[in-house]
């Protein structure tokens, strides 16, 4: 009898390649390529184009073991939800308890009306460089964004979804214009390198942070549950995080890559991602600059819909109400009132003369923080189950992985967020400032 999961089964799905396993592997893919990608948001984005622009390529040698961690802890939450047919926010107010959901929720709830914001944000800055004025920007791409989810079916805002995925392809472009040192790059890539002061320090922990976020394992989860996906087809639907963790961390490498052959060469300061774009055009060219704003538009557009969705979808499950995309305002009304709130609320905040978006985001930065190393402690604990999980509980190797992986995103958490809180703490504490 098969106890536990093991990189023998994990990797199944790779072994017979014929038609039939083809069109299942695509009627199968979505939820981990969608869940993965969308994490190169507006905040994503600058985390990186600030890392290439300030550090060059001594940030990129954290790519490969950010791959891992992704993979390990996206795969969990997918193989819960096909075990299980259970969304993240199910599970734990079934294990934990309604007052520790209630409270997770609404920290949750929280930390992305502050990442939502932040989206719109980043929509109004990238169709600026366009000559687009946010009055314009934000109230259209807030209606499209509500029309996709409140009118479509859950196919067709998945086609949808992976079609935006599939515009990223202008970061590793904008990067090849920029005419990179590729053999310095790989040697980057591979060896460790370690900068004695504390801002080095904290974009390192930005750069892995920003890369697994909580909302990520409730969407994860939830859509492998409404895709309909289970134990049967899951060595597919693994095989569909696999590939979504490679892209998200081949998309965020080349960003990297693009600003730190161009950006960092020149000495330039920047502060966001609009400010890398604009840069780019004398370095590189307007074709460069162009791709790299409209890339930031895309990731700002997409991730406006995934995270009120993914918001709605933990809430509404935490609580035990009805939800779903297939669903309608008379079936589902708290999780299409809930969307809807949240797409307005953040649109309109950027509409507001003087909001202080740097400190929405730091707040929400903050609970992100804050908030990650529970909802890995939940995921581990309702992972080892057997009650929960049968057999397909963690195995051996991937309990070390896995925990592993979560003490350290802990650790990184912590660290990210005392900075956060007093500016210059981990610095003095590890005598780099």
């Amino acid at each position: 009898m098969f106890t536990g999961i093991s990189l023998t089964r994990f990797f199944r799905p790779l072994r017979t390649v014929s038609p039939r396993n083809v069109l299942l592997f695509l009627a199968i893919l979505g939820p981990g390529v969608i869940t993965a990608n969308v994490d190169n948001d507006a905040g994503g984005i600058t985390t990186y184009s600030l890392a290439g622009a300030h550090y060059g390529y001594g940030l990129l040698w954290t790519m490969l073991p950010t791959t891992v961690a992704l993979v390990v802890i996206q795969e969990m939450c997918a193989r819960m939800g096909a075990v299980t047919g259970k969304g993240l926010a199910d599970l734990i107010r079934e294990s934990f308890g309604v007052k520790v959901t209630f409270y997770v929720m609404i920290a949750l709830l929280l930390t992305n009306m502050g990442n939502s914001v932040s989206e719109f944000a980043g929509i109004a800055a990238s169709l600026e460089i366009f000559g687009v004025s946010k009055y314009l920007s934000v109230p259209v791409s807030a209606l499209l964004v509500w029309l996709l989810v409140v009118k479509g079916s859950y196919k067709v805002v998945e086609k949808v979804f992976l079609v935006a995925c599939m515009v990223y392809i202008a970061y590793p472009i904008a990067a090849f214009l920029a005419h990179p040192p590729w053999g310095t790059i790989l040697q980057a890539t591979v060896v460790p390198h370690f900068q004695a002061d504390s801002g080095y320090l904290i974009t390192m922990i930005g750069v892995v942070g920003t890369t697994i976020a909580p909302w990520m394992q409730f969407y994860q989860q939830s859509a492998v549950v409404e895709k309909g996906i289970t134990i049967d087809q899951y060595g597919f639907s693994r095989l569909d995080v696999v590939i979504g963790c490679v892209m998200a961390i081949v998309v965020a490498f080349f960003i990297v890559v693009a600003c730190a052959s161009t950006i960092h060469v020149q000495g330039l300061k920047i502060d966001t991602a609009a400010d890398a774009a604009l840069a780019l055009k004398p370095l590189v060219g307007e074709y460069a600059s162009v791709l790299f704003a409209f890339g930031l538009f895309n990731a700002s557009l997409f991730a406006a819909c995934i995270l009120p969705l993914s918001t709605a979808f933990y809430i509404c499950e935490g609580m035990g109400w009805e939800s779903g995309i297939d669903k309608d305002f008379r079936k589902a009304p708290q999780f299409f009132w809930l969307f809807t709130a949240i797409i307005v609320v953040s649109g309109a905040t950027i509409l507001l003369p003087d909001v202080p978006l740097i400190t929405i985001m730091f707040l929400s930065q903050v609970v992100n923080g804050i908030m990650l190393p529970f909802v890995l402690v939940f995921m581990l604990l309702l992972i080892n189950d057997r009650h929960l999980m049968g057999a397909y509980v963690n195995g051996p190797l991937f309990n070390v992985i896995a925990w592993g992986t979560g003490i350290i995103m802990i650790l990184l958490s912590v660290l990210l967020t005392v900075d956060l809180l007093a500016p210059g703490t981990v610095g003095r504490l590890l005598g780099l400032a």
